[in-house]
């Protein structure tokens, strides 16, 4: 989920933008399997019919929950009018637009639009971005019809792509880029990370389930590995440039350099390795 603001976006914004959702979609089609069998765990009691997806950036939930329910209609909500407009595209070329509805909103706001009285909510990635993610758990929680379904997934950090001891000249290069950005993290999304539980159970929640999923996709077994590593790095260097010493700065930049003989593209050790958390709550009638 993003958090844009309404106003004309700036070339450096709309570009930094678009770097993003080509990433969340990137996302998306390597991790298909896993938000698949996330989706299949669900411990619903009858197959939704009305589902609102929290933060849906471009729609991998939103797509994967039409599949895995196609009675059902999904009303993807997010800040992005760019996300949306692009889950809008995907819902066209899949002959599903009928069953989609896109809302722009922003989930810290007091006042929510009219999603309806769902049966499921799935909020993945989203919830950690929230500045009171307490009152948006009691404001789900009063949306829900009877009986209804809320699903947290969150993720344990932005996924690895290299092996511990890589690169070569700088072993340990990506903990340390994760390490920086959990720094500057740490005061902005206090509830990154977070154990979800308690907090569900404190806005009335019931918990029916818990679980985690360890994903490892090898580069050899889906060619799109590369550019997520490419795109999610570049990302991180985005944000943690200023945090690290110039010796991992030059390294992460020759790591960069697509067209470079050290560059990430050129690497036959890549993986997405990633752990992903789900919650189930029910609410409490």
């Amino acid at each position: 989920m993003t958090h844009a603001h309404a106003h004309t976006p700036s070339p450096a914004h709309s570009h930094e933008a678009n770097d993003q959702a080509d990433l969340l979609d990137l996302d998306a089609e390597v991790l298909a399997e896993h938000i698949a069998d996330l989706v299949s765990w669900l411990p619903v009691r009858t197959p939704p019919r009305e589902i609102v997806d929290l933060g849906c950036g471009t729609g991998a939930g939103t797509f994967a929950l039409l599949d895995h329910f196609p009675e059902a209609r999904v009303t993807a909500v997010d800040s992005s009018a760019g996300h949306l407009q692009r889950l809008r595209e995907k819902a066209c070329a899949r002959g599903a637009e009928e069953r989609v509805r896109t809302v722009q909103a922003d989930l810290d706001g007091a006042d929510w639009p009219d999603l309806g009285a769902p049966d499921l909510v799935w909020a993945s990635a989203s919830l950690h971005h929230m500045l009171h993610p307490d009152r948006t758990l009691r404001q789900v929680r009063d949306l829900l019809a009877p009986g209804g379904l809320l699903t947290v997934v969150e993720q344990a950090g932005f996924p690895r792509f290299l092996p511990e001891d890589a690169p070569e000249e700088r072993p340990g290069l990506e903990g340390r880029c994760h390490a920086a950005g959990d720094r500057l993290h740490a005061g902005r999304m206090p509830h990154r990370g977070a154990d979800w539980g308690p907090m569900l159970t404190g806005a009335g929640f019931v918990l029916a389930g818990e679980r985690t999923i360890t994903a490892h996709v090898d580069a050899s077994r889906d060619d799109r590995v590369g550019a997520y590593a490419l795109g999610g790095l570049r990302r991180i260097r985005h944000g943690v440039a200023n945090a690290l010493p110039p010796e991992d700065l030059a390294a992460l930049d020759r790591l960069l350099d697509a067209d470079g003989p050290h560059g990430i593209l050129r690497r036959d050790d890549l993986a997405v390795r990633t752990e992903r958390t789900v919650w189930a709550a029910r609410r409490a009638n």
